[in-house]
């Protein structure tokens, strides 16, 4: 009943649906039963057992009963009786003793914490726990500022560097197995942006609510595989989408800041990752830049077709991962 799961077993349904709930309001009650503590760090749950609750940046404890709780960025104490899951985002799950819960528990970034040997639980439900970077997250959830506007030090920068070091060589390794499909997406790119972005954007957005619906609607085995699909469509664009926009984009400072004798296609890559890592790394303007190249390497897997046959112009004009 307590056995941990590995993460493939996770209750997408419970998760999912408990996650887009959360994003809608910081606490969500109507019930005069569920009040905030005067230090408005703690939410407390009397006797609501129709009653769904979610939290963003608080406590919970359910005195009495619940129907459900999510907590993002705090920790859900269960004192009384939960009916559904229990769910938290950087924070614990403690049940007391003579405590129920009759769903599953599911925690990221956090610890299961039962104050009895044997917990009372239902027959039968998971207890999912994936224990990293707590502090980090419930910082972001009682700071969402600074989730937008990242703290400045000199770990961040090292961060910076690394990450630059990774992209070159993620982008030398996709050029390298698929020269031609780099070739066609950056000229693409070059050619039609706006059209490109706008089809990625749609199908990122498609994507959210097929996953919504999807676990909202279908059993689970069914809302899995939909998710799993849709994060490898969201993976695989943002993969491809980056490579390609840090390929157009250096080709344009190559040109533009470079001496046509001081040209190449690694100079070409090192200043299109460069500029990317920066420009993921300004506050606020990051959530724009990362919303961009979702939605272009989307919708350029989305309008991908078969290579056609290349002019000598247009050939002239592709990276070349031999010439690296």
């Amino acid at each position: 009943m307590n056995t941990l799961r590995p993460l493939i077993q996770t209750p997408f349904r419970s998760i999912l649906v408990a996650i887009f709930f959360a994003t809608l309001a910081t606490v969500s009650y109507a019930n005069p039963e569920i009040s905030v503590s005067d230090d408005d760090t703690t939410v407390i749950v009397q006797n609501a057992p129709e009653q769904e609750v979610y939290v963003f940046g608080k406590n919970v404890i359910v005195k009495r009963q619940a129907k459900g709780v999510l907590a993002i960025g705090g920790d859900v104490t269960v004192e009384g009786r939960v009916e559904g899951d229990v769910a938290t985002i950087g924070g614990n799950v403690i049940q007391e003793e003579n405590a129920y819960i009759g769903g599953d528990v599911i925690i990221f970034g956090g610890s299961y914490k039962p104050k009895s040997q044997l917990p009372l639980r239902e027959e039968g439900k998971e207890t999912v726990m994936f224990g990293v970077l707590e502090d980090e997250i419930k910082g972001y959830a009682q700071q969402p500022s600074t989730l937008f506007s990242p703290s400045f030090s000199v770990s961040y920068f090292v961060q910076r560097i690394f990450v630059t070091l990774l992209w070159f060589v993620i982008s030398l390794v996709v050029m390298t197995i698929a020269p031609g499909a780099v070739s066609r997406s950056v000229t693409k790119v070059q050619l039609s942006f706006v059209k490109v972005c706008a089809i990625g954007a749609g199908g990122f957005l498609l994507g959210l609510v097929l996953m919504i619906v999807a676990a909202v609607w279908l059993p689970t085995i069914l809302s899995a595989t939909v998710a799993a699909m849709v994060m490898l469509l969201f993976l695989f664009g943002y993969l491809f989408g980056r490579v390609s926009l840090q390929v157009a984009v250096g080709k344009i400072i190559q040109k533009r800041f470079f001496p046509a004798n001081n040209r190449s296609e690694t100079l070409a890559v090192v200043s299109g990752v460069v500029f990317w890592t920066v420009l993921l790394s300004l506050p606020y303007v990051w959530v724009l830049a990362l919303f961009t190249i979702f939605a272009v390497g989307i919708g350029l897997v989305l309008t991908a077709r078969r290579e056609p046959k290349r002019s000598s112009s247009a050939s002239a004009s592709l990276p070349r991962a031999n010439a690296i």
